[in-house]
């Protein structure tokens, strides 16, 4: 979820940008004797970054907005309050900042952890999980979830997102003018096969870049997990991870969709896998049973 919704805000921002400067001539002017490729790939890094960053600073707003997460501003009910609690001391044996804490109505188990910083960020549950999981697998799911803030995932995946985007903007446009000078035989400045051409090659090379992206989300879990053993015990993130899978098979519980603390339902193979934000419950499972903590 947080993931996806990096990725979608990252991508919008990147072709409004694009369509902005099209617009400006900007690409027209960076053409006018020809591609300057040091001051492309200048342009392309500053825009690539700033796509990553302003994705990262709303994700908190997004994540909001799209979830229906309600903050607990003050806690109404003992569960309320001792989610708030539970929060509180985990983040503070982590040694990050209190972060806030919401509940998002979804059936589905779910969980989800973001922000721009380790003392700013956001962590919220769905009420599925806390309606079927139990307050210590309730306590383990959260400390995975503030491992990722402990660890800095989401800047860590903004700095990598920044490089992708940098790799697409650059890219595309060289596509755009090959295609442009050998296929539409337009030899001065840019043509209208630059523009539509490079706004594809954008979109695609997106995507397919975004699988760098994915492979990053799938390493993090591990180590996520890792943290949600440490504070609050392997046998409890174990115990959350195995109800997780066993819900997964149900299909009224986790349907074929991303969920932020779990995966697709079922394993995958192929080129899909490469898509996939979560590795398999049973190798997460596996690898803090071995896991030395």
């Amino acid at each position: 979820m947080r993931l996806l919704l990096f990725l979608g805000t990252n991508l919008a921002v990147i072709l409004v940008a694009s369509f902005t400067l099209k617009l400006l001539g900007v690409d027209s002017y960076l053409a006018q004797n020809g591609i300057q490729y040091g001051s492309l790939l200048a342009f392309a890094a500053v825009f690539g970054f700033a796509g990553s960053i302003i994705s990262l600073l709303i994700s908190k707003k997004m994540a909001k907005w799209s979830t229906g997460a309600q903050v607990i501003e003050s806690p109404r009910t003992p569960a309320e309050r001792w989610l708030v609690d539970t929060v509180a001391q985990l983040a503070k044996n982590a040694g990050i900042g209190m972060p806030e804490v919401a509940i998002f109505p979804a059936t589905q188990s779910n969980a989800f952890a973001t922000g721009w910083n380790k003392n700013d960020a956001l962590v919220a549950v769905s009420e599925g999980l806390l309606t079927r999981f139990d307050k210590d697998e309730i306590r383990a799911v959260l400390g995975h979830e503030i491992g990722h803030v402990a660890n800095g995932d989401m800047v860590t995946l903004a700095l990598i997102q920044g490089v992708v985007n940098t790799f697409v903007i650059f890219a595309s446009r060289v596509i755009g003018s090959v295609v442009d000078r050998v296929v539409f035989r337009n030899e001065s400045g840019h043509g209208i096969g630059f523009f539509v051409v490079s706004i594809i090659a954008e979109i695609v090379l997106g995507i397919l870049a975004s699988t760098i992206v994915f492979w990053f989300s799938r390493r993090r879990e591990f180590r996520a997990d890792i943290a949600g053993a440490q504070l609050a015990g392997r046998g409890a993130m174990i115990s959350a991870l195995n109800r997780l899978k066993r819900e997964s098979e149900v299909p009224d519980q986790m349907p074929d969709s991303l969920q932020a603390f779990g995966i697709n339902r079922g394993a995958r193979g192929g080129l899909s896998a490469l898509f996939m934000t979560h590795p398999p419950l049973e190798d997460r499972i596996d690898a803090l049973t071995r896991a030395q903590l």
